[in-house]
């Protein structure tokens, strides 16, 4: 066994971290598992009582000190069922969880060579033709995608280049029932000269692609420092909104009252949208521990459950 790093897991590191999932169910459930049934994961756990207003999910790569068995136990004993941005290699153990893919990723080159730049439409095409396939294939339905940097392209011409490369396969995507998903992400603090920076941007690239299988990725942290004004863009353009990140504002940690975003508001006003996506937790856990880190992501799932 490795880690996310890649790095080999010694038999104590193992069993200490099962150790540390162990306790979290055990404090959750008063249940007595054995660390073979905490592997097993049985059925008869006690999950925390969620409102079933929101689908709740946690993007794989901030918790990248667990392997992807060990969230997704920690995610089914939190009590929801789905992990973001994980791609084919590890849907297999999704699958033995119960888990939902709920971004898949792979398809993409990088943040910054993206659909905005016609250098790359061939080798995008050739690379998202053929996840589109295996998406749909087990039974999975969103792609992630990237505008990629603007490299002195006008915004204009940027959002033309945009249409025409991914014209290329939105009628795939169309045909195999798998909706693509461009994130929009801060340019000031974390990704400078990306394209796709701003609301007005993809929502013009939604309305020029014209496709119900192109939605935008609207992540609540990138948009809080690109333009603010969160609550009243979702509810004017929700329709052109397939998903939401979460994180707080600034330093990308906890979404609880450390930051400056009031997120039991901002979910509200998504589910009164009338959305039945996937809202997905994407802040960087500040505790050192395991244990810490798992508590701050069922912190965070309980302020969105509204």
């Amino acid at each position: 066994m490795r880690d996310p790093k890649g790095l080999p897991l010694t038999a104590t590191t193992v069993n200490a971290r099962r150790d540390v999932l162990k306790k979290l169910v055990l404090g959750m459930t008063g249940a007595s598992l054995s660390a073979s049934a905490l592997a097993a994961l049985p059925n008869d756990i006690a999950k925390l009582t969620l409102k079933g207003n929101i689908n709740h999910s946690v993007a794989r790569w901030t918790y990248s000190e667990l392997t992807i068995e060990e969230l997704c136990i920690a995610a089914k004993a939190i009590g929801f069922s789905a992990i973001d941005l994980v791609g084919p290699d590890d849907w297999p153990t999704l699958k033995k969880y119960g888990i939902d893919s709920s971004m898949c990723n792979g398809a993409e080159l990088n943040l910054t060579d993206g659909w905005a730049d016609p250098a790359f439409h061939d080798v995008l095409t050739e690379r998202y033709l053929k996840h589109i396939d295996l998406i749909a294939d087990a039974g999975y339905r969103n792609l992630i995608c990237f505008s990629g940097n603007k490299r002195g392209v006008t915004p204009e011409a940027g959002l033309q280049h945009a249409v025409t490369g991914l014209k290329r396969i939105i009628g795939h995507a169309e045909k195999r029932g798998v909706i693509l998903q461009m994130e929009l992400f801060n340019s000031k603090v974390d990704h400078p000269d990306y394209f796709a920076d701003n609301s007005a941007w993809g929502i013009a690239l939604c309305r020029q692609l014209g496709s119900a299988n192109f939605k935008l990725l609207y992540d609540i942290y990138h948009m809080q420092i690109s333009e603010g004004d969160i609550i009243r863009t979702i509810r004017e353009n929700h329709q052109y909104f397939g998903h939401y990140h979460t994180a707080g504002v600034p330093g990308r940690h906890e979404i609880n009252d450390n930051q400056e975003l009031f997120y039991p508001a901002i979910i509200k006003a998504i589910n009164a949208t009338g959305f039945n996506g996937y809202v997905a937790q994407e802040f960087i856990p500040t505790p050192k521990t395991i244990q810490g880190q798992i508590e701050s992501l069922r912190e965070a799932i309980l302020i969105c459950d509204v």
